[in-house]
């Protein structure tokens, strides 16, 4: 067996919201998420070169590239912000060093926008390795193959538009996987995908190989609810508390109530990154490989120090001699053992598909397998099949199961319902600036 290694996969993605909406529910979400996490990212994956394995979405991608997008993030940041800690400063001047910390995350934002010329596709280019479906639909609730295939293909086909080469790393939205989808994963060139088998009884830290010929790395658990469960390292005292807000919506006080401190929470970086450290040596010691895959916009936006986390957890990797290396297929796969039958899962709560097929999620599982048989029973525009795209994200549900964005998510899938149904009459002029814009390099027809 090969000596023990661990993977850290980031998985990189926002629905489609520019231009809809704005504050509380819209296109501020890519803005907070670029200013507090992606462009802090940046520089530390240029630091740390293939250190991580990033999976970017392709809908995330088509937001860095819509027409208008690099201004009006650059207005927020200028105009919205800056005028937002004013009027703080003023309401608070006893938070002035916290309220100051808190502006110059926001002109630190515009100034590496700036210096990147604007261009996050350029920015992500070298680090982007894995890519996903085009609009992050649940892939085992899709209606039809041809649906799988429209999702799939046009992911993958945007992903290389934009980056050029792909080495068949794909994440699965939600790390939904149903042993069905193997044939579709294999025919689209998949090579290696992240799969939660938690509670499945099969040891996370060795991959499986599927008939169909796709690797199934297993996430580690274990690893990833050092950081996700309720008591993970982001509930540091001495950490931004990130649900705490001044009346213009800045950070400035830490989770056990104190103004806060950079060099207090600097310091419990450093101890959490060698914990985790610690604990993944231990979970590899002896062999094995183990994935601790996490939403990249944990870091930074909703764990305000999560990005420098994982500078030190990568630093630390190095002085500990812990072996931290990119999740691919020819490495990952000397291992495997052959897939054996496997329940359909999810990362979801519980880990099924019930977080965006119960009767929490208001039904849209059903509304949007009907509009895939609308729109892929015969021949469509591509006008209905990017609406349909835009509809079958699977943050919709998810945003709708767990109440935390009011009406924005039904509205957001009754609203392309709607412009679907419109496009399939002939009628109506498009919403959509630019979701999905490599799609017409996939056919037409209703086999796709």
């Amino acid at each position: 067996m090969t000596p023990g290694r661990l993977s850290i996969v980031l998985h990189t993605h926002m629905p489609y919201v520019e231009g809809f909406g704005t504050w509380p529910f819209g296109e501020e979400w890519l803005w907070e998420a670029t200013a507090t996490c992606y462009l802090p990212l940046l520089d530390v994956l240029d630091a740390h070169p293939g250190a991580v394995t990033v999976s970017l979405t392709p809908v995330l991608a088509d937001q860095f590239e819509a027409r208008g997008v690099p201004g009006r993030f650059l207005s927020f940041l200028r105009g919205t912000r800056e005028a937002s800690h004013r009027l703080d400063f003023e309401a608070h001047p006893e938070l002035a060093p916290q309220l100051e910390h808190s502006r110059e995350r926001y002109r630190r934002a515009a100034a590496s926008f700036d210096r990147r010329g604007g261009d996050l596709i350029a920015a992500f280019a070298p680090h982007a390795r894995w890519t996903s479906s085009a609009t992050h639909a649940v892939l085992p609730l899709l209606a039809t193959d041809a649906g799988i295939r429209l999702q799939l293909k046009t992911g993958i086909a945007a992903h290389r538009a934009r980056f050029g080469a792909w080495g068949g790393g794909l994440w699965l939205p939600e790390c939904a996987y149903g042993g069905w989808l193997d044939a579709r994963l294999g025919e689209a060139g998949v090579r290696v995908a992240c799969v939660e088998l938690t509670d499945v009884g099969i040891d996370p830290r060795r991959a499986l190989r599927t008939a169909a010929g796709p690797l199934l790395a297993p996430i580690d658990r274990e690893l990833i609810d050092l950081v996700w469960r309720a008591d993970g390292y982001p509930s540091g005292v001495a950490y931004l508390d990130t649900h705490g807000f001044t009346e213009r919506r800045h950070l400035a006080w830490t989770v056990d109530g104190r103004p806060y401190d950079p060099s207090r929470a600097a310091a419990r970086v450093r101890a959490d990154a060698a914990d985790f450290v610690a604990r993944a040596a231990a979970r590899v010691r002896g062999g094995g490989w183990s994935v601790c895959a996490l939403d990249t916009e944990l870091l930074g936006h909703w764990w305000a120090e999560g990005v420098d986390w994982l500078a030190a957890v990568i630093e630390e990797c190095e002085r500990a001699g812990v072996a931290l290396v990119p999740l691919d297929a020819e490495a990952c796969g000397e291992d495997a053992a052959p897939a054996p039958a496997l329940p359909v899962t999810s990362w979801g709560r519980p880990r099924t598909l019930r977080t965006w097929s119960a009767p929490r999620a208001k039904g849209l599982a059903w509304r949007q397998r009907a509009a895939e048989l609308r729109v892929l029973g015969g021949p469509s525009s591509l006008r209905a099949r990017r609406e349909l795209l835009a509809l079958q994200s699977s943050d919709w549900a998810f945003l709708v199961s767990e109440g935390t964005a009011g009406p924005y998510p039904l509205e957001r899938a009754a609203g392309h319902e709607a412009a679907l149904d419109a496009a399939l009459a002939g009628a109506g002029e498009p919403a959509l600036r630019n979701l999905a814009p490599y799609l017409d390099r996939s056919p037409r027809s209703a086999g796709v």
